[in-house]
């Protein structure tokens, strides 16, 4: 019986290293993967412009349907409702007494 308890426990020591060592590559390849999407998002964000404008800077054509101001921790931004269901935000600042946007 002691036989048998000595070699289950060598095969499980044996087991162990071999464990670790895929939960390591495991938790590597997960990083790599965190990385890899951060840039993505990062490389789209630069891509993409936040407003709803066309690539030449052009607001969508059409009658503005409502504008909404909206305050956040990341900042001051108008938004703009345009008829066809496009939107455009514009970043606010204030100048003396006076906010400006654009």
């Amino acid at each position: 019986m002691l036989a048998l308890a000595l070699g289950a426990a060598t095969g499980l020591a044996a087991c162990q290293p071999k464990a670790s060592t895929d939960l390591q590559q495991l938790q590597q390849r997960l990083e790599q993967q965190n990385v890899k999407i951060q840039q993505l998002e990062q490389k789209l964000n630069a891509v993409t412009p936040k407003g709803a404008a066309d690539s030449s800077g052009k607001p969508p054509a059409g009658p503005v349907k409502s504008l909404t101001y909206r305050t956040s921790p990341e900042g001051k931004r108008l938004r703009i409702y345009w008829g066809d269901g496009k939107t455009s935000d514009l970043e606010c600042t204030q100048e003396q007494a006076t906010l400006v946007c654009g």
